[in-house]
């Protein structure tokens, strides 16, 4: 008997969406779960076909595959195009073989992935965190909301029905794997009829649909600690999406941005600042108060004669050094200010001044006019 369309029994159209599918499953194994047929040999039929034809349309690999080859796409040996042996899975087959030659040697991902025991490993997860300069300065405890995949608790990750469990794949035996020959080669490739779980659910729980985990929403802590640069990457091992049928969780791995300063920028575990000073301060000299990260302020001694982009150090005020117990430093560069919008005494003060300068007041541009005078009178010479 010819098996039938699996959109057609989940009664979505071939275009429809993975959450338009999953919604048509679920509604349609509620209408003929074994709990509410007891003795209905066909909705128990029905049960059995609505889980074998959402199998293959919500993982997306395996949709594309019965797309372009219909049910052989899932016959061991059949349906691909290069003949017997040589299906949508023949790429995935060579993959699984080489890693089962090299994987120990070559430093494959050994121990992760899917097991025999049908337990598939859950992904890793991305979090970008953006904080503040003065809280890497400081360091905190940062809450976040992660949706993510956790354990289905209604059959504790196992994805079978409560008080039922998985049985053995008759197809491979358990392996997860079978064999299909092909002239002188004899391939292995992942187990058509349970995916390489090695294990199958007659019974699938209704909540999670048999995948042993649901979407859910977390609130977790993350430690954020002193000295933290941009791009610093902390992980938070297990925090990641679920397992498939009860499978080691992912990690969550927080990736942190820190936000531009209104005054200072950071340069490793130093810090700069640039400080406007008045002309006056920077001729007759003085005193400022700068920021600092602290939250507080710290007074610099400005000498008599000072020019723009003069740059102090204050040692220790720089951000804190990741893990250690010293700190950079920081480094006030001062602008010296062009004064403006004059009143008239003070435009008269600096003219006066003007008079009463010579070479020794401005000695940079007396010798620089002084060098192009002589330049152009030994061109004309």
């Amino acid at each position: 008997m010819a098996k039938r369309d699996y959109y057609e029994i989940l009664g979505v159209k071939r275009s429809a969406t993975d959450i338009e599918i999953k919604s048509a499953y679920r509604g349609r194994a509620k209408e003929y779960h074994p709990d509410r047929n007891a003795g209905d040999k066909e909705a128990e039929r029905r049960f059995k076909e609505l889980n074998e034809a959402y199998e293959a349309l919500k993982d997306p690999q395996k949709r594309a595959a019965y797309d372009q080859f219909g049910h052989a796409a899932f016959e061991g040996g059949m349906g691909g195009r290069g003949g017997p042996g040589f299906g949508p899975d023949f790429a995935s087959s060579m993959s699984d073989i080489f890693d089962d030659l090299f994987g120990e040697f070559m430093g494959g991902r050994r121990g992760q992935g899917r097991s025999r025991s049908g337990r598939e490993a859950g992904a890793d997860l991305r979090y970008n965190l953006e904080i503040t300069l003065a809280e890497a300065y400081t360091g905190k405890t940062a809450q976040i909301r992660v949706p993510a995949s956790v354990k289905c608790e209604t059959c504790s990750g196992t994805g079978a029905k409560p008080g039922t469990k998985a049985k053995t794949c008759t197809t491979c035996g358990g392996i997860g794997k079978v064999r299909a020959s092909q002239g002188f080669f004899t391939i292995e490739r992942t187990c058509p009829a349970c995916q390489g779980r090695g294990e199958m659910i007659d019974d699938p729980c209704v909540d999670c649909a048999g995948s042993g985990r649901v979407q859910k929403e977390r609130t977790l802590s993350v430690n954020i600690p002193a000295g933290v640069e941009d791009g610093t990457r902390i992980r938070l091992a297990g925090e990641g999406e679920a397992g498939l049928r009860g499978g080691t969780p992912g990690d969550l791995y927080i990736f942190l941005s820190i936000k531009p300063h209104e005054f200072f920028q950071r340069d490793g575990a130093d810090i700069f600042c640039k400080v406007p000073i008045s002309m006056t301060t920077a001729a007759l000299g003085g005193q400022i108060d700068v920021p600092t990260l602290e939250g507080t302020t710290t007074r610099v001694k400005i000498p008599e004669g000072t020019e723009s982009r003069k740059q102090f150090r204050l040692r220790g005020k720089g951000m804190p050094v990741l893990r250690a117990k010293v700190s950079g430093d920081m480094y006030i560069e001062v602008d010296v200010e062009t004064p403006k919008n004059l009143t008239r005494k003070q435009r008269e003060l600096l003219e006066e001044f003007e008079r009463l300068s010579h070479k020794e007041t401005s000695p940079e541009s007396a010798g620089f006019f002084s060098r192009v005078k002589e330049f152009f009178e030994g061109k004309s010479g």
